[in-house]
């Protein structure tokens, strides 16, 4: 079947492109009433309305040209994402992590090994450290997505690793230190406060992995790659 140059220009795009698909459909959508405007300008002008498309199109530039510029943006708005959820689930993780403990059964008794201590204590500090990728990773995003600087780009695509990586160790040592938990003290696992931690826990910790998916996702892109 016979394909209008527009629409056959913006498929060979799409399949090109690797990110969140909400960020990805309105670059799409931008492109798509780019060249709109550029085949009504066209056809004011007298050509058909293939031939519009077909010069639309061409002015437009190829897939080749326009992927890398497309994926930064892609890229950009992933690293964002991610690093707003893990502001918003870091906040959650140091302002609630205690209450999950206050008045429990066992907080009278004896004091847990000091490794347990010492895992506990670094918790905060692996967050700490988290938040602050976080927040490098907003600004540079936003920078890499408005200014065409190599240097931005690779700044951004290190911190965005980092941040991944971070959120690996934290995932690790909250396991650790939840399974640890368990076995020191058998009434956790029918504490509420606990209870309810692990649930929301393993939602943040859901809603986390799927941005840091994006994220790794977006960053195979030609410019965020290459540059």
């Amino acid at each position: 079947m016979w394909e209008l140059p527009v629409e056959g220009r913006l498929r060979e795009l799409s399949g090109r492109l690797h990110g969140p698909t909400r960020l990805k459909a309105d670059l799409l959508t931008e492109a798509r009433h780019a060249l709109e405007d550029a085949v009504e300008a066209y056809r004011e002008g007298g050509l058909s309305r293939a031939e519009a498309e077909r010069r639309a199109v061409a002015e437009f530039g190829t897939v080749g040209q326009l992927a890398p510029g497309f994926q930064a943006e892609l890229a950009a708005g992933a690293l964002r994402g991610l690093a707003l959820r893990t502001l918003a689930v870091a906040a959650v993780l140091i302002a609630a992590g205690d209450l999950t403990w206050h008045g429990s059964s066992w907080s009278a008794g004896p004091r847990p090994p000091a490794g347990y201590l010492l895992l506990a204590s670094s918790i905060h500090g692996i967050w700490g450290t988290i938040a602050g990728l976080a927040l490098a990773g907003l600004a540079l995003g936003a920078l890499a997505a408005r200014r065409d600087s190599p240097g931005l780009v690779r700044s951004a695509r290190a911190v965005g690793f980092g941040l991944t990586g971070g959120l690996l160790v934290g995932a690790l040592a909250g396991g650790a230190l939840f399974g640890w938990s368990v076995r020191l003290w058998d009434a956790a696992l029918t504490w509420p406060p606990m209870i309810i931690g692990a649930v929301v826990a393993s939602a943040a910790w859901f809603s986390l992995a799927r941005s840091a998916r994006w994220w790794l996702l977006s960053a195979r892109g030609p410019r965020f790659a290459r540059r």
